[in-house]
């Protein structure tokens, strides 16, 4: 003999295959991103200065690198250049802390100046 559901019990059962259901399409709530945000040639152009400008300040081996062994363009390199001069004035005047964060930020500002700085990367340096 079969038993009848009550009313609430149907329910429940009912919002769990709801939920169920809602839950394997993802149709609840906003859509998860894919991934992370896309970084722009000015973000990859400033990590790599400032990575390379911070390794320089550290008197590191590997500072020594050509523009090409750093992965960075010409103009990059460049700015690179610049900013490692700066910023060895500032860590004079104030520390390596600070002379880290300028390098960050001079490397942000320059190269989003220059928009990823990604031309001329031809095998010469003026």
């Amino acid at each position: 003999m079969r038993r009848r559901r009550s009313g609430t019990a149907r329910s429940a059962f009912a919002a769990a295959l709801t939920a169920c259901a809602l839950a394997l399409t993802g149709a609840c709530g906003a859509p998860e991103e894919s991934g992370p945000p896309a970084r722009t040639p000015a973000d990859i152009c400033a990590d790599l200065v400032s990575y390379w400008v911070e390794e320089a300040l550290k008197g590191s081996s590997w500072a020594g690198l050509d523009w090409e062994q750093k992965g960075l363009s010409n103009e990059q390199y460049e700015i690179h250049d610049e900013v490692l001069v700066a910023a060895r004035a500032e860590e004079r005047r104030a520390g390596r802390a600070a002379a880290s964060a300028f390098a960050d930020r001079e490397s942000r500002r320059r190269c989003e100046e220059a928009r990823g700085a990604t031309g001329s990367s031809e095998n010469w340096r003026p």
